[in-house]
């Protein structure tokens, strides 16, 4: 078999998307560096979409290995790699796909110490995937401090429909139980408005929970199904991407009767607050 040598200067691959971003586009993208934490259903579609975007250099972070169970939704998981690390799959087939990616591996899960040595780093933009509440918060408060533009995908288990889906401003999610969840533990926090989130409105399934064994900051799971997970990672990419080019986000309002109950509560709360 002859040798295929690859122009590792080559960016005829993204021909199909310079077509839509432009040649301007495209050279913004490869400039940039962008972090995603999590590789599991959102989180290694996003970080592939984000590679195929043209993207120049990324930083992903898990400290998972596959296991039976992912393999329904997540992109690293064969039947073949049960046991293997997800970084290091994702690290293979990232490269594969675009070999002059300037990549970083960060092969461990999220603590609060390692949140913020890795955000010592320069970063446009984070994309923060984690399905655990504690993580998640910290990730998105550090990135707060830091000034770092972040997306942060809300609760994709227990869910089906991706017509559901809506991006808005973290303060302004609603009928999520894992964004409420988030919002309450991040209130306090002034400039949490800066937060982009990808969340569904759909109701979930209560009845598709399960409870873990509570190890890497996680007692409980839903129900998922193949498509919804990628779903969201492609929500996420769409707001890194577009905000990167400073191209046009349409956010999702709250409906009224929703920010009416909402102010309400806050009223009652504080009764000298206008």
């Amino acid at each position: 078999m002859a040798n295929i040598k690859i122009d590792m200067s080559d960016v005829s691959w993204l021909s199909r998307s310079a077509l839509l971003l432009g040649n301007d586009g495209i050279d913004k993208l490869q400039s940039k560096h962008v972090l995603v934490i999590g590789l599991g259903g959102v989180g290694s579609f996003a970080a592939e979409f984000i590679c195929r975007s043209g993207i120049g250099e990324m930083t992903i972070v898990d400290g998972d290995v596959v296991d039976p169970t992912n393999r329904n939704r997540q992109l690293p998981a064969l039947a073949t790699n049960h046991g293997v690390s997800k970084a290091a799959i994702m690290q293979e087939r990232l490269l594969a796909i675009n070999p002059e990616l300037k990549l970083h591996v960060v092969n461990t899960f999220l603590t609060p110490e390692k949140c913020r040595e890795i955000l010592e780093s320069k970063f446009d933009y984070i994309m923060d995937c984690i399905d655990s509440v504690m993580p998640k918060i910290t990730l998105l408060g550090t990135a707060l401090e830091k000034n770092i533009p972040i997306v942060s995908s809300m609760g994709a288990g227990g869910k089906m429909d991706p017509t559901r889906l809506r991006i808005t401003l973290l303060p302004d999610t609603y009928q999520c139980v894992f964004a409420s969840y988030v919002r309450k533990r991040l209130n306090k926090l002034p400039n949490a408005a800066k937060i982009k989130a990808v969340f569904s409105t759909e109701e979930m399934d209560k009845n598709s929970m399960i409870m873990t064994d509570g190890s890497n900051f996680k007692r409980s799971a839903y129900g998922t199904v193949s498509y919804l997970p990628a779903a969201f990672g492609g929500a996420c990419a769409s707001v890194v991407i577009r905000d990167l080019l400073g191209l046009p986000i349409e956010m999702a309002e709250r409906p009224a009767r929703i920010s009416h109950k909402t102010l309400n509560k806050r009223k009652n709360k504080n009764p000298n607050r206008s």
